[in-house]
């Protein structure tokens, strides 16, 4: 994953999805937007209790930096589950200028229109971000340990398959900035549900001290997506942690909850 500019922000980006020429697509740091502390300052979410105006200003700066329309937004309703939806033109705007007509109960979008722009927010869960180049299909999933452990990048690849005809061996993915296996770390109530997904998950969880282990979502996900028929050369992780680095990321954990979001944005052209 690489950093560039564009327009006056700067975006993560992958260069296997950018190389495509298929989409337009990026993931936001915290720089560069209007909100005060403690969301300062390019807070792209609505329910996190900054202003609502500085929230549409912060969304029209990304959005005008890719070169998409704000207005055009499709946005979930994040609920750390496994629900996923197929959006079209008909639903262009849900959760553009406010949260209320967000998508909701939503944590996965999936699309086969150009022009559809999805979105989806983060500060430290996983952005999963997926495209098939052929079939000019994209969709963006909201992987937090709950998300992950409830497998959705697998489940939204089924969708894909299932609504388009996707072929995962034809996928790229990308798994965005979130909180490393540096940082996240974890207690039982975490663990229990991991290992009822992943019985193999000795290597994926470092032990720490009694009933405390360091979890690693990347991995997890990275493996997740192989399972579900990716090619390990269509895979790339950007190994970034959202709480090593609140320079540019703002982090749920780091910050004890009271802070802002940043963007994911694809959109086929």
């Amino acid at each position: 994953m690489q950093l560039t500019f564009k327009g006056s922000l700067q975006f993560y980006t992958f260069p296997h999805f950018e190389n495509s020429g298929k989409v337009i697509h990026g993931f936001t740091t915290r720089n560069g937007g209007v909100s005060g502390a403690p969301y300062s300052s390019l807070n792209t979410a609505f329910h996190v209790g900054d202003d609502e105006a500085n929230v549409r200003t912060n969304r029209q700066l990304a959005c005008a930096a890719l070169g998409l329309n704000p207005a055009h937004l499709v946005a979930g309703r994040q609920v750390h589950g496994d629900r996923i939806e197929v959006v079209g033109l008909e639903d262009r705007g849900r959760g553009a200028i406010s949260d209320k007509d967000s998508l909701p109960a939503t944590d996965a979008l999936v699309t086969g229109i150009a022009g559809v722009p999805l979105s989806s927010y983060y500060a430290d869960c996983v952005p999963v971000f997926l495209l098939d180049p052929v079939k000019g299909v994209i969709a963006i999933a909201h992987a937090g340990w709950k998300g992950t452990a409830l497998k959705i990048a697998e489940k939204t690849l089924k969708k894909m398959r299932d609504s388009f005809g996707v072929d995962p061996g034809d996928c790229l993915a990308g798994i965005g900035p979130s909180v490393g296996p540096c940082c996240y770390e974890v207690d039982e109530s975490v663990m229990g549900p991991f290992q009822d997904s992943f019985p193999e998950i000795q290597d994926l969880a470092v032990p720490i001290s009694s009933g405390r282990w360091r979890l690693n979502l990347w991995e997890t996900n990275r493996r997740t997506l192989l399972d579900a028929g990716l090619k390990a050369e269509n895979i790339v992780s950007s190994q970034i942690c959202t709480s090593c680095h609140q320079q540019y990321f703002f982090s749920y954990r780091a910050q004890r909850g009271n802070t802002g979001r940043m963007a994911a944005l694809i959109m086929l052209k």
